[in-house]
């Protein structure tokens, strides 16, 4: 049972959840802020909601708890700006020493300053973005400029050389027309200039051709670095552009078509001159804007070091005070609205200390009135609390993922501490990657404190969270890899010499027919001369079928042993004597003699067919036994047992509906109010009764459901048996791939005498093990562990229809993300 002492150091008891115990708190509203708080730092006391009824915009606290949500907005947005700027978080040594109010009022300033120095550095930043371009474009336009005017002046001196010359019949006709060209009306063409996407460029060509019907001229120069574009501020491969056009309508086009292409124009000069005076007026530009953007980063900088600083302890603080206005709201207004109506499930060994919080939070608020603690009586089922360190943890974990242990319900999690691991490596039995899943594990212990506070991967996560788990597995792996004798497939005469000898100097490994037994038998484990043998496949199925139903018997019988442990402890006579019982008797009636018939076969060597003695046990229990007999009186003592087993259905099926049925009666007969039920009354009882009158008794639906666990039983019996050989099925294929693996590729390539060969079957060999060995067949053995004990062991005692105590406290808040 769970310890019932108070104090604040309790027995650490796993087997049974501790006692619970519904409590009424009634705390005076001047110290019901202090109160919550100091009981989250408790932990140990399960609010209800008695307030499920209304909204959350209709509770008390809604706008408390609206200005804490808005806090947290605020913490999101120093965070997200922090990990932009590369800063962390630092916790700070001294405990928070600032006012709720204060903080809000602290954290506003802080928003406004960073939104204001954030809004001023993107125009900073855009204006120098928008000016390097500019300077871009002025050089690259400036060049093609430059170099058309040098090129009009030489074809300009040319024509005048041309000119010079004469008439003559060499001089070409055209040139004579140009004289004539009316000079008054000369053509105005105009141009606008600006950068284009890269990829762009070619479609921005195409586009303005066609709009224009190819009355522009274009000419592009591409940037050699990738410049910022000033409105997304990402780098960006871009072309300068000069697009010479005549007319508005063109114009109106071309400035259309640019910002269809994102192309940022900027205003040019055809002056020279100018142009030189301009590009030296951007650089100084740009060399101030660089100046100022600098001080601002680092100003920004400063106040987001400032903010990291105290980050940690704001957010624990608001997040805190949230959680408190989120307990406050499930509390009821007492009707002089001065006192505020708390109930909770608490351990019952939690009672000094809260009432020690009690009393300090009144005292500390200078409360003048008391808190009132009190008891309560329910009929309603309290939740299930277990105290677990990091050890046991993980393994009640397991049991939890399939189902809560109801209330005082045995709990399988202490069990499975053992029974896991040991049936894991069953299937998993090599002492070579025992120790290899050991090392591994040895690195999350040894590192623990470290990695759980860092952010893993899926898979690490799962991996780190159970590394007891899978230390206990790989040192149970260890021991039965020894028991095997199985190193990486390869046997090892570890604890002394082989007990056989070759008979003769042709006696080969290859068969047993020439070994004779010349020494004691081999101490510990499976003798290494039967390891390559003829008989090594024979022998190992038969002595991995025969151990997987021997463990699977006794986990079955330690189940229904567990279950009479829960009936004598809820004092439930009926279970014991009509369930518990009849259940024993069945199951070892049949399997359990198997069972004993393998042990009496391996005592004695005998050549029996255990095949045909259990078949013929049901198809001729009269029948001479002859070889087949291991002990005298066999058959008189299967005939017994025979008999047991069928009597022992209709015990099971029969008595118990019927029991009910009259202790029901017997509860209600000439009683006007019924006696509230204990925690020790019967299980059964309290789905047939109602704690506030009388319910009828439905005998069909209880017989029902009875029949239905009976032929459950009945029939699980025999599966679950057969479900245990998974146990060998799965521990041969365990040792044969791992003897493929060795056999097939390290020794194959070691037969070569070639290094480069070797060197590869060695890396080959490495990642078959770890990928196949120690992660595909160590996730398979987990599985198949897990079934075993969810569906073989747990269904004959585990109901797993509880709740988990989740109490109040603040020291979960580290854990969960808001």
């Amino acid at each position: 049972m769970g310890d019932t002492r108070g104090g604040c150091c309790p027995s650490m008891d796993l087997f049974r959840s501790e006692p619970m115990q519904l409590v009424q708190l009634i705390i005076p509203i001047e110290s019901a802020h202090r109160t919550i708080s100091y009981l989250g730092d408790l932990g140990l006391l399960q609010f209800k909601d008695l307030n499920a009824d209304k909204s959350p915009f209709q509770r008390t606290y809604a706008a408390q708890i609206k200005r804490c949500g808005e806090m947290a907005r605020k913490l999101n947005f120093f965070k997200e700006q922090m990990l932009k700027a590369g800063l962390s978080s630092k916790s700070s040594v001294s405990e928070v020493d600032i006012n709720i109010d204060d903080l809000e009022v602290k954290l506003g300033e802080l928003e406004a300053e960073l939104v204001e120095i954030n809004a001023n550095s993107e125009k900073l930043q855009r204006s120098y973005n928008e000016l390097v371009e500019y300077k871009l474009v002025m050089q690259k336009a400036g060049e093609f400029f430059s170099a058309a005017q040098s090129s009009a002046v030489e074809q300009q001196r040319e024509f005048e050389s041309r000119r010079t010359g004469g008439d003559s019949i060499e001089v070409p006709l055209l040139l004579e027309q140009e004289s004539f060209v009316d000079q008054s009306k000369p053509v105005n063409l105009g141009f606008l200039s600006g950068l284009v996407p890269r990829e762009k460029s070619m479609a921005f060509e195409r586009i303005l051709f066609r709009a224009t019907r190819g009355n522009v001229f274009l000419k592009q120069a591409a940037v050699e670095d990738p410049v910022a574009d000033p409105i997304s501020g990402e780098k960006v491969e871009k072309n300068v552009f000069i697009v010479f056009y005549s007319g508005e309508r063109a114009k109106n086009k071309i400035l259309k078509i640019c910002e269809a292409f994102g192309a940022n124009r900027y205003p040019f000069t055809e002056d020279l001159g100018k142009q030189a005076q301009m590009i030296t007026e951007v650089s100084g530009k740009l060399s101030e804007l660089k100046t100022t953007i600098d001080i601002g980063l680092l100003h920004r900088g400063n106040l987001l070091q400032t903010i990291g600083e105290h980050f940690e302890n704001w957010n624990l603080l608001a997040r805190k005070e949230k959680a408190i206005y989120h307990i406050l709201n499930m509390l009821s207004l007492d009707v002089t609205k001065k006192c505020l109506v708390a109930e909770g499930w608490g351990p019952v060994f939690a009672t000094k200390q809260i009432q020690d919080a009690l009393q300090r939070a009144a005292s500390d608020s200078n409360s003048q009135v008391g808190p009132i603690f009190q008891v309560l009586l329910t009929t309603e089922a309290p939740p299930t609390y277990f105290r677990t360190n990091k050890f046991s943890s993980a393994f009640q974990e397991i049991v939890d993922a399939y189902g809560v242990a109801r209330y005082q319900e045995a709990n399988p999690g202490v069990y499975t501490i053992v029974t896991f691991p040991f049936l894991f490596a069953v299937m998993f039995g090599d002492w070579g990657h025992g120790i290899c899943l050991f090392l591994a594990t040895l690195y999350f212990i040894l590192r623990e404190k470290k990695l759980s506070s860092q952010k893993l991967g899926d898979i690490t996560e799962m991996a780190f969270g159970g590394r007891y788990v899978i230390l206990m597995m790989s040192l149970f792996s260890i021991y039965t890899g020894l028991i095997y004798n199985e190193f990486f497939s390869v046997p090892f005469g570890l604890f002394g010499r082989s007990a056989y000898a070759c008979r003769s100097p042709d006696c080969s490994d290859s068969t047993t027919m020439g070994l004779i037994k010349v020494g004691s038998t081999y101490p510990f484990g499976l003798d290494p001369v039967w390891h390559g043998t003829r008989s090594e496949l024979p022998f190992l199925n038969s002595l991995k079928m025969k151990m997987s139903i021997l463990l699977g018997v006794a986990q079955m019988n330690l189940g229904i042993i567990i279950s009479y442990f829960n009936a004598t402890f809820f004092r439930n006579s009926i279970n014991i004597w009509f369930q518990f019982l009849p259940q024993m008797i069945f199951l070892n009636s049949l399997f359990g003699y198997l069972s004993l018939l393998i042990i009496i076969k391996w005592c004695t060597g005998s050549n029996a067919d255990l095949y045909h003695v259990m078949i013929y046990m049901f198809l001729g229990p009269t029948d001479d036994l002859a070889e087949n007999q291991l002990f005298p009186g066999q058959k008189n003592v299967q005939i017994v047992l025979l008999l047991l087993a069928l009597v022992a259905v209709p015990w099971m099926l029969l008595p118990k509906p019927f029991l009910l049925k009259r202790q029901h009666e017997q509860r209600f007969q000439g009683q006007s109010y019924a006696p509230l039920p204990s925690a020790d009354d019967s299980l059964e009882l309290d789905s047939h009764h109602d704690s506030h009158g009388h319910e009828e008794f439905e005998f069909s639906e209880v017989f029902v459901h009875q029949l239905i666990h009976t032929i459950e039983f009945v029939l699980g019996a025999v599966s679950n048996t057969a479900s245990y050989l998974r146990l060998w099925a799965l521990s041969l294929a365990h040792s044969e791939l791992s003897s493929v693996f060795y056999d097939k590729v390290l020794v194959l390539s070691a037969g070569f005498n070639n290094i480069i060969i070797l060197i590869v079957g060695i890396i080959v060999f490495i990642f078959a093990t770890v990928g196949v060995l120690l992660l595909m067949e160590t996730l398979s053995a987990f599985l198949h562990a897990l079934r075993l004990h969810w569906v073989e062991f747990q269904n004959k005692f585990y109901e797993g229809d509880g709740y988990k105590f989740h109490p109040f406290s603040f020291a979960l808040l580290n854990e969960d993300d808001e």
